[in-house]
């Protein structure tokens, strides 16, 4: 007769899956920032939203005293600052016509810098130059060079002809010489001469979103081109229906990251004006709540601009 002996399996060790080890990778890779954000920043943000809705007074012996008023500070910085509106109107204006220029830009010069020629790091590195000088305090000594100032100034240098030449490139008569025989609106003439004479900010905030869009178009997989050559396909029907749609992704990431960008720069017309509120009487309550209404209208932009160009953007399937 024999005896059944059991053995006890082994058991099993729970490893944690790739996707969970990849999260958890990722989020100790921004740990630093999240400390960072909770420890100075979000203290920073809360003191400015609890200012936008107080007003404030010097007190006796030195110190300031805070009064709850509400969302007054907001509705007065609509209604009874006229200045502010029409900055804002001016910055909003200016984002909506910059972010199609530096995208057709910045895509047109990452399609070119993307193909094989000679000396083809180099020009990536000379277009990438400008985003490193614009930074830091390269941009705050360009901000407040004297020179720059004047040459963007209404008044221009007089060159005989009774007409500012100096910061224009080209002028509508131009563009609409060059665009005889077309049905060419008004609007279309007007956007390319300011696109034309913005040059070099175009250039300035095009770097980021060019190597964007070069690490898009090199992730594209050569077989894909070679079998539409191989059914004949031209170079424009290749663009657009191939080159376009695989890398829509990077359109929407540096569509926010331009807008954002945009919102954050020195050069912000906006964000100097709320600047310049802090200088005031009272100014630092007005200026946060002209600063929050700011970030609210840029989020609002961003959320729109996301929700509808979602619809249309494509992601390769790896499966």
């Amino acid at each position: 007769m024999t005896k059944e002996v059991k053995v006890k399996a082994p058991k099993k060790r729970k490893n944690a899956s790739l996707d969970k080890r990849k999260a958890r990778a990722g989020w100790i890779f921004v740990l630093p920032f999240v400390i960072g954000f909770i420890l100075v920043y979000l203290p920073i943000v809360y003191d400015s939203i609890w200012y936008s809705f107080h007003t404030m007074r010097p007190i006796m012996g030195g110190g300031m005293a805070f009064t709850p008023v509400g969302w007054a500070n907001y509705v007065n910085a609509i209604t009874e600052d006229a200045d502010y509106v029409q900055t804002l109107v001016t910055g909003l204006k200016d984002m909506v016509f910059d972010i199609p220029m530096i995208l057709i830009f910045s895509l047109f010069m990452a399609v070119l810098l993307n193909q094989k020629m000679v000396g083809r790091a180099l020009f990536r590195a000379i277009f990438f130059i400008p985003v490193i000088l614009s930074t830091g305090i390269m941009e705050s000594i360009d901000a407040n060079n004297v020179l720059n100032s004047y040459m963007d100034s209404a008044e221009g240098i007089d060159d005989g002809s009774g007409q500012s030449a100096a910061n224009s490139i080209v002028s509508a008569m131009d563009v609409e010489r060059l665009f005889s025989g077309m049905a060419v609106g008004e609007g279309l003439v007007t956007y390319v001469v300011t696109a034309i004479n913005n040059i070099y900010d175009i250039v300035n905030r095009s770097g980021v979103q060019m190597l964007i869009f070069l690490s898009g178009l090199q992730s594209i997989s050569p077989a894909i081109y070679e079998s539409v050559q191989i059914d004949g396909a031209t170079a424009w029907e290749t663009f657009w229906k191939i080159t376009f749609p695989m890398i829509s992704p990077m359109i929407l990431v540096n569509a926010v990251y331009t807008i954002i960008d945009s919102f954050t720069t020195e050069s912000n017309v906006v964000m100097t004006y709320i600047s310049g509120m802090s200088q005031k009487t009272d100014g630092d309550v007005i200026g946060s709540a002209m600063a929050w209404m700011y970030f609210l209208i840029v989020i609002g932009i961003i959320a729109i601009f996301a929700a509808v160009f979602s619809a249309f953007v494509f992601y390769q399937r790896r499966d």
